[in-house]
C-alpha cells in the first residue's frame, strides 16, 4: 500500500503528538499543525514531515495550511480533528467569553478544517475524517457541562458526516476517549471557570477536586489510543464511534440503561402527543 497523508491539528502534545508520531512509524506522511511551530521540533526534518503553524479558529490560515499540504504531497488521505481544550465549571459559573472561546476552537475550528479538506477527498474520492470527541461527547457531568456540549456538537457534526460522505467513498468517524493519561487536566489545556459558587459545592465542587487526583493517574494509554486510530484508518469499514477505554464503556453502558428506564416510564406519555 502507498503511504497514507495525514493531517493532524493539535500535534504540540498529548493525543495529537502520539498520533503523529505512530503515524510516522508506519512509513506514513505527515502535516502537523499547531499554534506555535517550536512545539513540532520533536517531529525532526525529514521529507515526510510538513510542519505548519495553523490556528484551527483562524479560516484563512486554515486554508493556507491544507493547499501547502496538498502542494507538498498531492492528496490528504486522513484528518484527525484533536485540536481542542477543556472547560470546568459549572453553567452558572461559565462566563460568555470561557463560552464562546471553546467553541470556536472545539467545534468551529474542527469545521473550519473539514471545509477546508473536503474538496480535495471529494474529487478523489477517497478519504477519512476522525473527530476527537470523548465520553463527555455521549455522556455529559457536572462540571463538564460547557465542555461536553462542545463534543456533543461534534458527535452530531460526525453523525451527519458519515451520511453525507459514504457515498462519495470518504469515511467519517468519532472517537470517544475516557481518562488517558495525558496533560489535558493542566493548566495548559483545561480552563476553570474565575467563579466558584458555594451552592455548587456538593455537584461541582466535588468534581474540581476528583479531577485533582486524578491528574496524570489516568488509567488510558495515548500510544495504545494511537494504535487504535491506525487499525481503524486501514480497516475496510471504519466505525462511526469508536469508545476507547473500559470506563468509557462503562460509561456509555450506564447512560443507555438510564435512558432505556426513562423511556419506558414515561413511554405512555410520550406516545400521547401524536394527532
Amino acid at each position: 500500500m502507498s503511504p497514507k497523508t495525514w493531517l493532524i491539528t493539535g500535534t504540540s502534545r498529548g493525543f495529537g503528538s502520539e498520533i503523529a508520531k505512530a503515524v510516522l512509524a508506519v512509513g506514513d506522511r505527515l502535516i502537523a499543525t499547531a499554534r506555535n511551530l517550536s512545539d513540532l521540533q520533536y517531529l525532526g526534518a525529514t521529507k515526510d514531515v510538513l510542519a505548519l503553524r495553523m490556528d484551527v479558529t483562524n479560516e484563512g490560515e486554515v486554508k493556507i495550511a491544507v493547499a501547502a499540504g496538498l502542494e507538498r504531497f498531492g492528496r490528504i488521505d486522513v484528518v484527525v480533528n484533536n485540536a481542542g481544550f477543556g472547560l470546568l465549571g459549572a453553567i452558572e459559573e461559565s462566563s460568555a467569553e470561557d463560552v464562546e472561546s471553546i467553541y470556536r476552537t472545539n467545534v468551529f475550528g474542527l469545521l473550519n478544517v473539514t471545509r477546508a479538506v473536503l474538496p480535495s477527498m471529494r474529487q478523489h474520492r477517497s478519504g477519512h475524517i476522525i473527530n476527537l470527541s470523548s465520553m463527555g461527547g455521549y455522556r455529559s457531568h457536572p462540571g463538564w457541562g460547557i465542555y461536553c456540549s462542545t463534543k456533543f456538537a461534534v458527535e452530531g457534526i460526525t453523525e451527519a458526516l458519515h451520511g453525507e460522505l459514504a457515498p462519495l467513498g470518504i469515511h467519517a468517524t468519532v472517537i470517544e476517549p475516557g481518562y488517558f493519561r495525558t496533560d489535558f487536566l493542566d493548566g495548559s489545556s483545561l480552563r476553570q471557570s474565575a467563579e466558584q459558587i458555594s451552592d455548587y459545592a456538593e455537584t461541582v465542587g466535588k468534581t474540581r477536586a476528583m479531577e485533582a487526583r486524578r491528574n496524570h493517574q489516568q488509567q488510558g494509554d495515548p500510544v495504545k489510543l494511537a494504535q487504535a486510530i491506525l487499525q481503524i484508518v486501514n480497516a475496510n469499514e471504519p466505525p462511526l464511534r469508536l469508545p476507547l477505554g473500559t470506563d468509557t464503556l462503562q460509561g456509555i453502558a450506564a447512560k443507555n440503561a438510564y435512558v432505556e428506564q426513562e423511556l419506558k416510564k414515561w413511554r405512555t406519555l410520550s406516545k400521547s402527543t401524536n394527532y
